[in-house]
């Protein structure tokens, strides 16, 4: 489709995945929750998105209870779906993961380290950043890891980098019980991304999508195809739910990053254009085009406002 507006198509496409606490053998979370389902449905739905992501970002909580069997069903899902797209695969650890079976499982190699790696996708540069602690469900980044991301963000990426982590460097307002569990001493992260060329940091362990900005860094954070958090409970110091479940685009421009929440379950159609309308498009002028799509008593907006089925 020929360009309509003021910008470009964007640099990079990003598929940004969080908390799908995959268990194995079919087991339901908390006896009611289809983590499969929820992860198979994120990738029907991103498999709609045109232009397709160039990487699937699954920013931690892979497998609820870190089970070998739960990581192998992980890719034997996700890895056929993004050969598909042609995009690569971007794993975070997260709290309910284990450094050994996540190691094992998605690299071919057990090891207690710190998961930390970089990914380089068509001039962007993606670095998984594990921020879990062995037997607890903080986040905290050890001296060796800041070295580590310092020295990796000495040599400016041709295209910039995002941060992928599980526990958000942020506030945590709507979720006051999360502050327990949230990422410590926040104020060492922010002094190695300060200056650099990090252009976006992508997080989860919320289990509900948020945003906010670390050294004017936008963070952004995914919901979960899992389950979620009610941001506003009602007698509860947490609630999680089975619904609202979603997922994030990132669209990288030159100068900008755009975040959109995809949920996973459409709501119910009640006003629509058909695709048939792309190739008149095609056939005008992209002034013609605006005036068809913008004035209040062109047959366009005309005919939409008196039936919802067009």
């Amino acid at each position: 489709m020929k360009q309509l507006g003021q910008h470009a198509p964007p640099r990079h496409v990003i598929a940004h995945l969080s908390d799908p606490h995959l268990l194995a053998g079919g087991v339901r979370q908390y006896g009611a929750v289809d983590t499969e389902a929820g992860l198979r449905l994120s990738l029907e739905r991103l498999a709609r998105v045109d232009p397709p992501p160039q990487a699937l970002v699954f920013t931690g909580d892979l497998a609820d209870k870190a089970e070998p069997a739960a990581y192998a069903r992980l890719r034997e899902i996700v890895e056929p779906a993004a050969a598909a797209m042609g995009a690569v695969v971007v794993w975070v650890m997260g709290n309910h993961d284990e450094r050994a079976d996540y190691a094992r499982e998605l690299f071919g190699q057990a090891s207690d380290e710190p998961q930390d790696r970089v990914h380089e996708v068509d001039g962007l540069r993606i670095i998984s950043l594990d921020s879990s602690v062995p037997g607890y469900h903080h986040g905290e980044l050890s001296d060796e890891q800041l070295a580590w991301l310092a020295d990796v963000l000495a040599t400016p990426a041709e295209h910039g980098t995002l941060i992928a982590l599980h526990h958000p460097p942020i506030p945590l307002p709507m979720l006051r019980a999360a502050e327990l569990i949230e990422l410590l001493d926040q104020d060492r992260f922010a002094a190695v991304v300060r200056g650099t060329d990090v252009r976006g940091i992508l997080a989860g362990h919320l289990h509900f999508s948020t945003y906010s900005l670390v050294e004017g860094i936008p963070v952004s954070v995914a919901s979960a195809s899992c389950y979620t958090v009610d941001p506003t409970p009602v007698d509860r110091f947490v609630s999680g739910v089975d619904g609202g479940q979603a997922f994030t685009m990132v669209h990288a421009y030159a100068d900008r990053l755009v975040h959109t929440i995809v949920p996973l379950v459409p709501g119910p159609e009640v006003s629509g254009i058909g695709l048939d309308i792309m190739e008149a498009i095609e056939g005008l002028s992209v002034e013609e085009a605006r005036e068809l799509a913008s004035s209040k008593t062109s047959p366009f907006n005309t005919q939409l406002e008196g039936d919802v089925t067009t």
